[in-house]
């Protein structure tokens, strides 16, 4: 993770670049990106989606290179650890969804008993 975080730096540096990404720019770019990376999945069945040809696979692979680029840009603006956090935020969810409850369900944890 630290050697992406300082190639995604060098990169953005490289290009002066910087002045440009304000949380709401960089949050903005990434929600754009994850639109991008659910356009490739637009109108195929769960089957399609779970079989895709060699050139969505590749568009795959760029968009999530491009959702994870924001993703670690945006936390590292904050001094946050994209990894941390993904590990905070299961904590949380492994108490709002204990599995005995839940197991094979899909509902909100609002929405249990």
């Amino acid at each position: 993770m630290d050697s992406l975080k300082k190639d995604i730096a060098a990169f953005i540096a490289e290009r002066d670049w910087d002045r440009f990404h304000s949380p709401r720019n960089l949050a903005t770019g990434l929600t754009i990106e994850a639109a991008e990376l659910l356009e490739i999945f637009l109108w195929m069945t769960d089957e399609q989606s779970e079989r895709l040809p060699e050139t969505k696979l590749d568009n795959l692979q760029d968009e999530i290179g491009d959702v994870m680029i924001y993703l670690t840009e945006l936390a590292g603006t904050f001094h946050l650890d994209p990894i941390a956090c993904a590990r905070r935020k299961l904590a949380k969810n492994k108490s709002k969804y204990p599995a005995d409850l839940v197991r094979g369900k899909a509902k909100k944890y609002t929405e249990y008993e």
